[in-house]
């Protein structure tokens, strides 16, 4: 599946809990630019604001093909379009200390874009160090199998 956009570091800074996907409500311009490749997560999350999930920090830039760029603010707030049941479970989650909600990945579904985005918990320096080394030694296994 090809993505639009990609929030690398997420898995590296987060441990993630559960996984969601919702949609973006975008503008016409938006989404031609995101198709051109112009989207960033990098620093970006998502946050409940009167009972309705926003994605907070994500830049888009203006499409190429666009008249009135000095007008648009490629940095607004995007509303994330999920079921009211999903909010409501995900709402006290929020609530909960040291929880967070990170965008993971802007991807296309059918003509629509969609957002993944999942609760996770940060992880300290020693849990990222652990986490390399499993990485590391994963690797090697599956080089001293190939050969």
């Amino acid at each position: 599946m090809p993505l639009y956009a990609e929030n690398r570091k997420a898995r590296h800074e987060y441990e993630i809990l559960e996984k969601y996907e919702g949609g973006l409500e975008l503008l016409g311009s938006e989404v031609k630019a995101i198709r051109e490749g112009g989207a960033k997560l990098e620093g970006s999350y998502v946050r409940l604001m009167r009972g309705e999930l926003y994605l907070v920090g994500a830049q888009i830039r203006a499409y190429s093909k666009i008249f009135k760029r000095d007008e648009y603010d490629p940095t607004r707030s995007r509303k994330v379009l999920v079921n009211v049941r999903e909010l409501r479970s995900i709402a006290p989650k929020l609530a909960q200390k040291g929880l967070t909600l990170v965008p993971l990945s802007l991807y296309p579904l059918g003509r629509r874009v969609k957002l993944a985005f999942a609760l996770c918990r940060g992880k300290k320096a020693h849990d990222k160090r652990e986490t390399l080394k499993e990485r590391e030694l994963s690797r090697r296994l599956r080089r001293n199998d190939d050969e």
